[in-house]
């Protein structure tokens, strides 16, 4: 656990597992944990440094949105969090890094944001989409195409081996949008 005295490295924390042998997430010790993590691919190069008041939730999030760069973490929690602390920590782990890694350059918004499905859309659901005539039927067709682009991202954990079962916020789903609730 980090104070403001002492800044940690980032490769002098353990690296963990994204995944346990039962295909969970690896998190049972960042419950309801403030903290700062880095999340690393599977030759174990840095994907993503990010900070949150759950880190438990944050890395199902990352997960969701990034399953093939998902497959090892480093992090530190923090007993009494400021902002500033953790945007120390986190520009020391850019720094110590050499490269800013893609989730905090080019590729932000797929590490960061709800996965959006209208850009997703086929050609069939973007014609029924613009074919609806009320809000309702719209709603309707963006929530059918939130279901298939759910089914694909699961289809891509199962692919990598996670057996741990997730809950989509059903009221993005009418947005078009995919996030865990």
């Amino acid at each position: 656990m980090s104070t403001a005295a002492e800044l940690p490295s980032l490769h002098s924390l353990t690296l963990h597992p994204y995944l346990t042998e039962n295909g969970d997430v690896a998190d049972e010790f960042l419950v309801g944990k403030v903290g700062i993590y880095a999340i690393f691919d599977n030759e174990e190069t840095l994907q993503f440094v990010g900070y949150s008041r759950n880190v438990s939730v944050s890395l199902r999030q990352h997960l969701i949105r990034q399953p093939e760069q998902c497959y090892s973490f480093r992090v530190e929690t923090i007993d009494r969090p400021s902002r500033t602390l953790l945007e120390d920590i986190r520009q020391k782990w850019l720094t110590e890094n050499g490269t800013i890694p893609p989730g905090n350059g080019e590729a932000q918004a797929q590490w960061t944001q709800p996965i959006d499905v209208k850009p997703l859309m086929t050609d069939a659901e973007r014609s029924a989409f613009e074919e609806a005539l009320d809000e309702g039927k719209k709603t309707k067709c963006i929530k059918q195409v939130a279901r298939r682009v759910q089914a694909t991202v699961l289809e891509r954990l199962a692919a990598r081996g996670v057996m741990e079962s997730f809950r989509f916020n059903p009221k993005l789903k009418e947005q078009g949008l995919l996030e865990l609730k």
